[in-house]
C-alpha cells in the first residue's frame, strides 16, 4: 500500500501521544491527541483497512481530520 494513500496513520499518531505523555510529561496534550483519533474514527473517518466496506478516506484526509480536532481542543 506504499504510495497509495491507503495506510492508516492512527498508530503513528497515537505513538506521538505516548511521546507527549511519557517522554515530555504533557498529559493534557497526549489526551487531546488520543481523543482526536478516537473521535475521528467514531465519526466515520476511516482508512480502507478499517472501513469495513463503508466509505474510506486517504491517509492524508485522516491525518488532517485528526489535526483539525486537536486544533479545536
Amino acid at each position: 500500500i506504499a504510495g497509495q494513500s491507503k495506510a492508516n496513520p492512527a498508530g503513528a499518531i497515537l505513538s506521538a501521544a505516548l511521546l507527549l505523555r511519557l517522554s515530555l510529561g504533557l498529559e493534557e496534550e497526549a489526551q487531546a491527541v488520543e481523543h482526536a483519533v478516537a473521535g475521528a474514527i467514531a465519526d466515520g473517518c476511516r482508512t480502507p483497512d478499517i472501513a469495513a466496506g463503508g466509505p474510506a478516506v486517504t491517509t492524508q484526509e485522516f491525518g488532517a481530520t485528526v489535526a483539525e480536532r486537536i486544533a479545536v481542543a
